[in-house]
């Protein structure tokens, strides 16, 4: 049946239409047309071709590469659509860029999680719907409501139907332990962890292996995968250090750099991530294998229009 609501549109912009075509399918409803084109030097231009007035909007926009591009559509199209009464702008960001610059590391660094959020209020949204944010407390710089989906059910139940045996799920650093061990939990598996440390940005050296991985099948999991270094390095450790195979897993695939070769050269039997980001313009890769966050985002979407729970999405 299809979804009669009138008062519920969903818009994308420009970073992974697929997805936002996928959701809207899940939903039942069309896409909301809107053209986002370029002045001849670059600023970018949107056109709503339809009315939103009274409607609640959900803006379905990944901040991924070009991360500036994506931005400035989602704070621009949010603007276009406050100016037209909607009367409710809901922005979905499956991957929120920015992220990792969450915390003052170093003296002058600044807080870019902080003013992503700034940006998104001030353009006018009122609530943001996003999935594992790259450290949780990036909730609490937004000052209205923030519905944090998590990938390890997706990713879990995977693993699940799978049937591997002697699993054992591992975090690549300190850093993500809350995340392997809700796998951990999800598979019923033991946890194990890299100690690590990273000299600088993009790099990493293992140091040791805290838990018992010797003739196991590991299951490393994080939340972006950037260049790979740090997800291959722990491969190349795990096995190293014993264990019989190892998979890998993480939810936003942003794969710069040097990130498909290396992932072709490791131990890795097969990396699994959403599509949060689209990958499919990438040179494909048989170790590779996206999941659709879709249906969860979708059933998200129909919970917050209706204002309904949306606490068992977690589980």
């Amino acid at each position: 049946m299809p979804y009669c609501d009138s008062k519920l549109k969903v818009f994308t912009c420009n970073s992974n239409p697929q997805l936002a075509q996928e959701i809207a399918d899940y939903i039942d409803v069309p896409l909301g047309s809107a053209d986002i084109v370029r002045f001849s030097d670059g600023e970018i231009q949107i056109k709503l071709n339809e009315s939103v007035r009274g409607s609640n909007v959900f803006l379905i926009q990944s901040t991924c590469s070009p991360v500036n591009d994506h931005l400035m559509e989602v704070l621009v199209m949010t603007d276009a659509l406050k100016r037209a009464s909607a009367r409710s702008i809901n922005v979905v960001i499956p991957y929120y860029g920015y992220a990792r610059q969450d915390r003052k590391a170093r003296s002058r660094d600044p807080i870019t999680a902080k003013l992503v959020a700034n940006l998104i209020e001030t353009a006018g949204a009122h609530r943001v719907i996003t999935m594992d944010l790259h450290a949780m407390q990036i909730q609490g710089f937004f000052d209205i409501p923030v519905d944090h989906l998590l990938g390890v059910p997706i990713l879990g139940q995977y693993y699940r139907d799978k049937e591997l045996s002697n699993v054992v799920v591992v975090s690549p650093d300190h850093g993500g332990v809350v995340r392997a061990r809700r796998l951990a939990d999800y598979l019923k598996a033991p946890l194990a962890i890299i100690d690590k440390r990273r000299p600088e940005p993009n790099v990493s050296e293992v140091m040791n292996i805290i838990g018992d991985i010797e003739g196991k099948t590991a299951i490393l999991i994080d939340d972006i995968i950037d260049t790979a270094g740090t997800m291959t390095l722990a491969a190349n450790a795990l096995m190293e250090y014993g264990a019989k195979e190892v998979f890998a897993c993480g939810t936003h695939a942003v794969l710069s750099g040097p990130a498909m070769q290396r992932i072709e050269e490791s131990p890795i039997r097969e990396l699994l991530v959403t599509n949060t980001i689209p990958i499919s313009h990438r040179e494909p890769s048989p170790k590779i294998k996206a999941l659709s966050v879709a249906p969860l985002m979708g059933e998200a979407i129909i919970r917050v229009h209706e204002e309904q729970s949306i606490s068992n999405l977690f589980e």
